[in-house]
């Protein structure tokens, strides 16, 4: 399954479901598809999801990449919340609701 973070003014980003609801339970949501945040539930969740990749601790994903060396590679949670990150800001910066489905 994938989930498609919105917001009006970003670009769209797509995530692996699991990690979706990964990063919206960190932020404070039940992880529930679709859904949204309003935009004064915004601030609490962005600050939540910056806790959390700022962690010392800095917890890891294992993903496999499909080539020909077949790699495994540990993708960590602070690369995978970046661009949720951004979004998140610019849906502040604009006083606008974030929806996933």
């Amino acid at each position: 399954m994938l989930v498609t973070f919105k917001t009006k003014y970003y670009s769209e980003i797509t995530l692996f479901g699991h990690i979706a609801t990964h990063l919206l339970n960190i932020m404070g949501h039940c992880g529930t598809v679709p859904g949204a945040f309003r935009p004064e539930e915004l601030p609490a969740a962005l600050q939540k999801l910056m806790i959390a990749v700022d962690d010392k601790t800095k917890m890891t994903t294992d993903t496999t990449i499909d080539d020909d060396n077949d790699d495994e590679h540990d993708v960590s949670l602070r690369s995978r919340a970046l661009p949720l990150i951004a979004l998140l800001q610019s849906a502040i910066d604009a006083n606008v609701n974030v929806m996933w489905e």
